[in-house]
């Protein structure tokens, strides 16, 4: 039978029905309360019914939106346990500076942000007083990213409990002299008191995530208890437009990550005006994160709406608030009582009634400042349910005033995230609503005084009595050092003899390096191998049956290729991240390992390899979280160059992630062309980051698909490695045609699997013009500019110091040729401190599907074309004869 006209058929209609006389009834039932009692009585039954059937943990689909009002009532409120005059008078303090440094620092013309913490404050205060673990109690402490405009509130309670002055709140954004704050939360400017840099919004949320996860994976491993651990995320409502925001939600819910919260300050703003002005920013969050499979907490509305709520017999009220799109609750907030009276409640004749028993002053303080993210006793009751629920993260909807008690001028205005600010007038207003003793004289120079309740003052020692009962002060960042041991010589040994004649890319030189040094006993288990969903491309499979790929529920199923010996296996204590195909995701788990030294007193040592052209390019921006962040370890850009990786063309092949990389002051960047030169540059990276004497860098090292033969390090050439620069052979090494004596020469210079291209170059020129070429391996363009830097400022200071590049090549008179797989940028970086005549040959433009021979030939800048650049450069210095450029062209038909 065929389906009524305008019903579509749904998976219920796939199911069985054991009893269709009782399955009749209900919807009988359903139809009967709709014609009795109305269509919103039996939407409400039907919702009341859904919520508890999810109560009772049955197997239905959730509710993705809920009414718009707090989830937890007022009379379901755990009893506050502080001193809330108390904790009143120290939030006070705290608005008060943060608005006070901003505004003294304006004359300056440095900006800052005052809306958010005075939206926020309640937030952080609450947590601070009550929930946040410091770093001195068992285990790591919590771990707080922050909202990065609340900054200014953060400094002012470190000013309160003694660990900034009073001056560096006077250099708030101006570092320069040493003794400054800086604009946001940046680890690498102020390492004492931030942990994580979150101002790059969205890079916060996603960061957090991971940063939970790796948490667990430190659990997990036996590495570190982080079990009494908790991440809090502050985050604006505006921030999670931000698509890596949202990026991860599904996997912090899939991995059960009831060790996060997220909280949202829901103050309806972004930075020009509302987050959604014609929608209902909080309903399309709760939706968002819900349908994830997180828990969701909305504490909306104060204490002042407790009132109305119980007059809404008819449920008017609620209906009413569900339908008024954030533009215009926010005018609401800014309008009088009679502008409110009109517009909200003269909506319907339900509305009108329950407004003519509400006085004028209980209708403003409801819609210009009574929210749930403003009481303290709300907030306890949200955190404290975060806390306690377990199985999945949770988010906190906070809505809030953006500028509360900044004054009128300030309080929901769609300009007030740039408004930099307060006038002396507005200040005076803002003491005598916070009740904060600061007298009119304390503004007799026309300037806003900061205020201090006193070192010894109750709010002081009442701060400092919290914090200790929570494991001291926070947000802090305390690193103990752990020097790791350096691997035994043994783990290197197989890539510093050579391949003999067996061909190897260097892609998998590293690799097998690495399968060597987790095998390390001291410093095995500390690798972190993480790969974005490409593993078996990198030949990394050989590590997953050894090492296993990590998650939090083991292997559950019978893998298909249990019978092969290097098959899929997943364990809880697995050591490989396999993050699935988000470069964003892997590098922000990357960054997570990275900081592990500090967070949590474990160094680990992380490697992420990725297609080179799906990683600065991708995630540049995470990139210089990591460095902000002081992250250490390696990150691997495979398949690198712009002609190795034949076939996959344009958006694949990538030509400039050293540019890119080089523009990162942390990142010490390596294009190894052998197999030995990895070695090299892997163990001193050991050293630098994880030895005695630790350095806040990581490393970027590009390694290539291409097989080749592998030689052998030559004797005396490690500085050179690591400098960036060496002599690996010369025309005389030649073992034929070698050229004679006094015949023209050239220095052939490359980085990666340019070397190859070179050295079959410089056995042309010998064979066939009679040119002598000197090759060199450039390991390193990036450091070699690094060094000459370097010198060029301590030139400036009255020393003078030769860069490394002008040293090496000191001697030489021949002209210098530059070859690479990359942009000629890219070797074009050191050419102002190479004294010889210098050209540069490269992969400039875009990418193609070719053979390797058919892309270089396209570049100019296969063995051929290298020998034609060669003597076009003699011949301009008047070495060769300019014909012998045309008749190499034709020869080699070019």
């Amino acid at each position: 039978m065929s389906d009524p006209v305008g019903k579509l058929p749904s998976e219920l209609d796939q199911l069985p029905d054991r009893d269709t006389e009782e399955t009749a009834e209900w919807a009988a039932s359903l139809d009967a309360v709709a014609q009795a009692a109305g269509t919103r009585r039996a939407e409400y039954l039907l919702r009341r019914t859904l919520q508890h059937a999810e109560a009772a943990g049955l197997a239905l689909p959730k509710l993705l939106e809920t009414d718009y009002v707090n989830t937890i009532p007022t009379a379901a409120e755990p009893e506050f346990p502080g001193d809330m005059e108390m904790e009143a008078r120290i939030t006070a303090w705290n608005r008060w500076n943060a608005a006070a440094m901003v505004t003294r620092g304006s004359k300056y013309g440095v900006g800052g942000h005052i809306a958010t913490f005075a939206s926020a404050a309640w937030l952080y205060e609450t947590g601070f007083q009550h929930f946040f673990r410091g770093k001195e109690a068992d285990g790591s402490g919590d771990q707080l990213y922050i909202q990065g405009h609340a900054s200014p509130g953060i400094y002012a309670r470190a000013f309160l409990d003694g660990r900034v002055s009073e001056q560096q709140l006077d250099n708030f954004r101006q570092e320069s002299g040493g003794n400054g704050l800086p604009s946001y939360p940046h680890p690498r400017r102020l390492p004492w008191l931030w942990e994580f840099p979150t101002v790059s919004m969205g890079l916060g949320p996603l960061s957090a995530i991971y940063q939970a996860r790796f948490n667990r994976y430190l659990q997990n491993r036996s590495i570190k208890d982080t079990a009494n651990s908790h991440v809090w995320a502050f985050l604006g409502d505006g921030e999670m437009d931000e698509p890596e925001s949202t990026a991860a939600l599904a996997l912090a819910s899939r991995e059960q990550l009831d060790n996060l919260t997220f909280v949202i300050n829901c103050n309806l703003q972004r930075l020009d005006g509302p987050v959604r002005a014609n929608f209902r920013v909080v309903q399309e969050l709760e939706a968002q994160f819900r349908g994830a499979g997180w828990n969701v907490i909305k504490s909306l509305w104060g204490s002042a709406w407790d009132e109305l709520f119980q007059l809404d017999t008819t449920g008017a009220l609620v209906r009413r608030l569900r339908e008024v799109p954030d533009a215009q609750f926010q005018t609401y907030a800014t309008r009088d009582v009679a502008y409110i009276r009109q517009h909200f409640f003269g909506a319907n004749a339900e509305l009108v009634q329950l407004a003519g028993v509400l006085s004028d002053a209980k209708i403003a303080e409801c819609f210009h400042s009574s929210r749930g993210g403003h009481e303290p006793r709300k907030v306890y009751a949200a955190y404290k349910a975060a806390l306690e629920h377990k199985g999945a993260p949770t988010v906190i909807l906070a809505q809030t005033v953006k500028g509360y008690t900044l004054g009128a001028g300030f309080e929901s205005k769609n300009a007030n995230h740039q408004m930099k600010k307060l006038t002396i007038d507005e200040f005076k207003d803002m003491r005598d609503l916070l009740g904060l003793p600061i007298p009119d004289s304390a503004f007799a120079d026309g300037v806003v005084p900061y205020g201090h309740p006193g070192a010894n003052s109750p709010e002081v020692q009442y701060l400092n009595e919290r914090r200790a009962a929570l494991g001291g002060p926070a947000p802090a960042r305390k690193v103990k050092h752990v020097a790791l041991p350096a691997p035994a010589d043994r783990s290197f040994a197989p890539l510093l003899k050579g391949s003999g004649k067996q061909e190897m890319a260097t892609t998998m030189a590293f690799v097998r390096l690495v399968k060597e040094l987790m095998r390390d006993k001291e410093t095995g288990k500390r690798w972190v191998p993480i790969v974005p969903d490409e593993a078996r491309t990198f030949g990394m499979e050989s590590l997953f049956p050894s090492a296993g790929i990590y998650s939090p529920l083991g292997q559950t199923y019978e893998p298909v290729d249990r019978d092969q010996l290097m098959y899929y296996k997943e364990a809880k204590d697995g050591q490989i991240l396999n993050e699935g195909i988000t470069e964003a995701g892997a590098m922000a788990d990357f960054i997570a390992a990275c900081t592990s030294y500090a967070t949590h007193g474990e160094p680990m040592i992380p490697f992420y390899i990725f297609y080179s052209m799906f990683g600065w390019q991708r995630t540049a921006d995470q990139m210089w979280q990591l460095a902000d962040q002081l992250g250490k370890g390696f990150i691997v850009g495979a398949t690198a160059g712009r002609t190795t990786l034949t076939g996959e063309g344009l958006q694949h092949a990538d030509g400039h992630s050293h540019l890119i990389a080089s523009t990162n002051p942390a990142s010490l960047n390596y294009d190894p062309a052998f197999a030995y030169e990895i070695a090299v540059i892997v163990k001193d990276g050991l050293r630098r980051m994880y030895g005695e004497q630790p350095e806040d860098v990581f490393y970027y090292l590009t390694v290539y698909n291409e097989p080749k033969v592998q030689p052998a390090m030559p004797e005396g050439v490690e500085e050179g490695i690591l400098k960036g620069l060496y002599r690996f052979n010369t025309a005389a090494d030649l073992a034929e045609a070698a050229p004679a004596a006094d015949a023209p020469k050239v220095q052939l210079m490359a980085s990666g699997t340019a070397i190859h291209w070179i050295l079959e170059a410089q056995k042309l020129l010998a064979a066939d013009w009679n040119v002598a070429a000197d090759v060199w391996s450039a390991t390193s363009w990036g450091e070699l500019r690094r060094d000459a830097l370097e010198c060029d400022e301590a030139l400036l200071r009255g020393e003078v110091r030769t860069p490394y590049v002008t040293r090496a090549l000191e001697g030489v008179t021949s002209p210098v040729l530059a070859v690479s797989d990359w942009m000629r940028q890219v070797p074009d970086q050191i050419s102002q401190w190479v004294e010889q005549d210098w050209t540069s040959l490269g992969t400039d433009g875009f990418g193609l599907s070719d053979t390797r021979e058919g892309a270089r030939r396209h570049f100019g800048v296969d063995a051929q074309s290298i020998v034609v650049a060669a003597l076009a450069q003699l011949a301009r210095r008047g070495e060769v004869p300019a014909s012998s450029v045309k008749e190499a062209r034709e020869r080699y038909g070019l």
